[in-house]
């Protein structure tokens, strides 16, 4: 029986952690733990770090993981970079469950840019009202650009207030609708949104709602991650899982 490390944070993890737990499968959801109250799960869940590659390397060893799955955001470059070289220390077979990037349609006035730095340097110029859709663990970053009102969304109420002088906040959680993003940009008079190429459709809404009211995007490229067997859907992990147990892995 395979004893499977999902290393989460996503709609698609999630997915997948049902479909672990409807196959009976031995399973145990790791989150990061920067959601405060993360949605309920049908299988085991852990929440915090590993301590890097050696520590990750140690939990594989030490709960005798057979199976490694990357499950995690498209941005969690360390998270996925030490997935990769803790499987190849101890030989645990590892696959990510990505989503493809998204790519600009019709009507779409996107800007890339290669990361936050990148972002920061972007907003130069005279005063706007800026969504920024990137969490919170960022949004700091951006006080070096204090001329611009922003508008923030995170999961959950922040310990202390964001270090933007001029700012708003909503408190949600997805997924979130294009007609209520649509809005929720009109109501606060947005001119220009912030966000990472996260992919999927789960977080498409606001893409969605920027090309609707036809506003530019600061869109914040991937990062470029080891190479490792990579699919976009929970239903090929599955797949993968029982060809590994054919093989004997």
């Amino acid at each position: 029986m395979p004893n499977i490390l999902l290393l989460g944070g996503t709609t698609q993890a999630s997915a997948l952690a049902r479909l672990l737990a409807d196959a009976g499968m031995r399973a145990t959801l790791s989150y990061a733990g920067r959601t405060e109250q993360p949605r309920a799960q049908p299988v085991p869940v852990r929440i915090g770090g590993f301590g890097g590659v050696e520590g990750l390397a140690r939990y594989l060893r030490d709960h005798r993981v057979t199976h490694l799955i990357d499950a995690t955001h498209p941005f969690a470059a360390t998270m996925s970079a030490n997935a990769v070289a803790a499987a190849n220390i101890t030989a645990v077979p590892l696959i990510a469950l990505s989503r493809p990037a998204w790519t600009p349609q019709a009507g779409d006035d996107w800007t890339p840019v290669p990361d936050i730095a990148g972002a920061v340097a972007g907003l130069a110029g005279p005063a706007r009202r800026v969504m920024l859709a990137l969490g919170r663990m960022h949004v700091d970053a951006f006080a070096a650009r204090p001329q611009h009102h922003y508008l923030l969304r995170f999961v959950d109420a922040p310990a202390t207030s964001p270090a933007l002088p001029k700012h708003g906040l909503v408190v949600d959680r997805g997924p979130f609708t294009a007609e209520a993003d649509t809005q929720l940009m009109r109501d606060h008079g947005i001119d220009l949104l912030v966000c990472k190429n996260a992919g999927g459709t789960g977080a498409e809404a606001k893409l969605i709602a920027a090309r609707t009211l036809g506003l530019p995007v600061l869109l914040i490229d991937r990062p470029v991650l080891p190479q490792r067997i990579e699919v976009d859907d929970p239903q090929a992990v599955m797949e993968w899982l029982g060809h590994a147990a054919d093989r004997g892995v």
